[in-house]
């Protein structure tokens, strides 16, 4: 997980208390109605939608656009925004024990330019899964929470 030098500095302060953080989470779909997840390097907590935090002086839908950017390397089209969400499903503690309290803005997005490949960075693989595929998949709680909340997910 790449940190900005923003989150370090308060990180050094407040070491690994829980903190509340702007984030985005792009659920990008194909023309036949698949969902691109990936799995981040650093943990194996299952598929993810991609995504990250807000930077500072970044709206959140130019977060969206980097953030696809980033880790997997294409370019996305309008991206909507589905909804905002937090609470306790998205709270996260990573493996160096910092705690985030993510609310995060969902957008819907296809992909305008690419193929979608992981940064082998933050990102160690990705896949497209069906509607019917989703629900039998390894999902981290986060995702499986904004996929059910978003309409992605039955149940």
């Amino acid at each position: 997980m790449a940190v900005s030098s923003y989150v370090a500095r308060l990180r050094a302060v407040i070491g690994h208390e829980l903190i509340q953080m702007p984030s985005v989470s792009v659920v990008v779909v194909d023309d036949r109605a698949r969902v691109l997840l990936v799995r981040h390097a650093e943990d194996g907590n299952g598929w993810a939608v991609p995504g990250g935090a807000v930077d500072i002086g970044e709206s959140p839908a130019q977060a969206a656009v980097r953030e696809i950017r980033e880790e997997i390397g294409v370019r996305i089209s309008r991206p909507r925004l589905l909804d905002l969400l937090g609470g306790p499903d998205y709270e996260v503690t990573y493996p160096n024990g910092d705690r985030v309290a993510y609310v995060t803005a969902v957008y819907q997005a296809t992909i305008a330019d690419g193929e979608p490949i992981p940064d082998h960075e933050e990102i160690s693989e990705l896949d497209w899964f069906t509607p019917s595929q989703l629900a039998g998949a390894d999902l981290n709680r986060f995702s499986r929470a904004l996929l059910r909340a978003t309409g992605h997910l039955a149940g």
